[in-house]
């Protein structure tokens, strides 16, 4: 595709080339005398022409992208969500922690005993001994009251706790795949960017060459067309293998092997403007999943410390006995027990003063997740507005600038009032400033990703 498009712009440059020659028809006296002066420049013009035309067929090549067999986000999103092993972990521990609500709040089981006392050895039969008998023995343990609803209570808002780090783990999931998705494409364009510029170095190093065969260039310019290239060659091999490793990554986030092969990916151009900042915070405080995470975890806190702050009160135990005695008969006993908590300095008030730290700690930590969610909304969202301000810089002025100051650099070396180096750099600026514009692009992208996973919901872009 890119031969086809080098040739029908070579084609356009060569009959532009030919309609100017027209007017470049001298006296045949002074063509013989300034041969060799004019040998030079015409090596020149046709340089010139030949780098308009990998010029045109590298800047229109590289606004065009390929869909027929495009990798698209929303496949990549639904794969990762489908397949994830983290996500998978993370929904699991989520389910165990609501099945210990239950446990948490139930009372202990009760207990049940069978006893025979005082029989003589050595054949344990009754022997007239009226302390003889056989017992059953039903016993009940009751928390004093507030235990275990505490209890009950810290294991349902822990549960709640696991669920929003499950919906959180989703979303942060979502973003990583677009972060690792917009790298590579953003890669691949920039590796577009290089195999054009690499092309037109070629026919640098190339005319640079002959024309110092026959006296019209210096050694330097040949050494710096050749410097460039390979410095390009080492930038494309260092891309390449990153396009691996990020290729891998991806394929790790969609649960797939990471050897998969990742095709064409897109890059969309931004659709408008940014939601205003106030609406984007005011979102996040009521939706992100990880402050309600850290909002439960501050209730179900709040819980436990209910509950050890009546760890020092005793538990009571019940218990019935039936006996079958060989002299008295059947006879019943109630029995009745509490607990002495003798150690509480160590035991019951050292719980409570760990329900009191931790409850200091997820207050803490839940007032931290919201200056640190409002901080990251306010600061990705400038990322994203400055990204997107940039791209239309880049799109409207800088990257046509820098191409017309090319096609100026290539008139003036033509008639020789430009240097070979200073042709090159323009041409690397012309790189540089195309790669940059891709770069740009793709943290847009990202950054509307990191918007979305922090107000709890898909940033929408707004029309003008």
């Amino acid at each position: 595709m890119n031969g086809r498009r080098y040739t029908r712009a070579l084609s356009q440059a060569e009959s532009m080339r030919s309609a100017r020659a027209v007017s470049s028809v001298s006296a045949p006296g002074a063509n013989e005398q300034q041969q060799p002066a004019n040998g030079l420049a015409e090596r020149r013009r046709h340089f010139c022409w030949r780098v308009v035309a990998l010029a045109l067929c590298g800047w229109t090549g590289l606004s065009a992208q390929t869909v027929s067999d495009t990798f698209r986000l929303a496949d990549a999103i639904r794969l990762a969500l489908a397949n994830n092993p983290m996500l998978h972990a993370a929904r699991s521990e989520a389910t165990a922690a609501s099945d210990r609500i239950g446990p948490a709040g139930a009372l202990p089981d009760p207990q049940v005993q069978f006893n025979t006392m005082n029989r003589a050895a050595p054949s344990y039969g009754y022997a007239g001994n009226v302390m003889t008998q056989d017992q059953q023995q039903l016993m009940f343990t009751f928390p004093w009251p507030g235990k275990l609803g505490g209890a009950k209570r810290a294991a349902e808002h822990t549960a709640a706790a696991m669920s929003a780090d499950a919906d959180d783990q989703q979303r942060m999931l979502v973003s990583d795949v677009r972060m690792a998705y917009f790298d590579i494409a953003y890669t691949d364009r920039a590796l577009d960017v290089i195999q054009e510029t690499r092309a037109l170095m070629r026919q640098f190093l190339e005319v640079s060459t002959t024309m110092y065969a026959v006296g019209g260039a210096v050694q330097q310019d040949v050494l710096r067309a050749q410097v460039e290239l390979g410095r390009m060659a080492e930038d494309q091999t260092r891309m390449g293998q990153d396009r691996v490793a990020m290729a891998a990554r991806l394929n790790s986030l969609m649960g797939r092997d990471p050897s998969v092969p990742i095709g064409t990916l897109e890059l969309p151009e931004p659709q408008g403007e940014l939601p205003d900042v106030d609406s984007l915070v005011a979102r996040g405080l009521v939706a992100r999943p990880a402050l309600r995470a850290a909002s439960e975890r501050v209730e179900a806190s709040e819980g436990s410390l209910l509950s050890a702050r009546r760890q020092i009160f005793p538990d009571v135990m019940l218990g019935l006995a039936f006996n079958q005695s060989y002299a008295l008969g059947s006879t019943a006993n109630f029995m009745a027990w509490i607990t002495l908590p003798i150690f509480a300095g160590g035991k019951q008030l050292a719980m409570k003063r760990e329900a009191v730290a931790m409850l200091d700690a997820s207050q803490a930590d839940l007032l931290s997740v919201r200056n640190e969610t409002v901080a990251r909304i306010i600061e990705t969202r400038a990322r994203a507005e400055e990204d997107r301000n940039l791209v239309r810089l880049y799109r409207s002025g800088i990257v046509p600038q820098a191409q017309a100051a090319v096609t100026t650099s290539l008139a003036s070396y033509r008639v020789g009032q430009l240097s070979f180096m200073q042709l090159i750099d323009n041409q690397l600026t012309v790189k540089n400033y195309q790669t940059e514009a891709y770069r740009l692009l793709a943290d847009y992208q990202q950054a509307l990703g990191e918007l979305s996973a922090l107000v709890g919901g898909p940033v929408t872009e707004v029309s003008p």
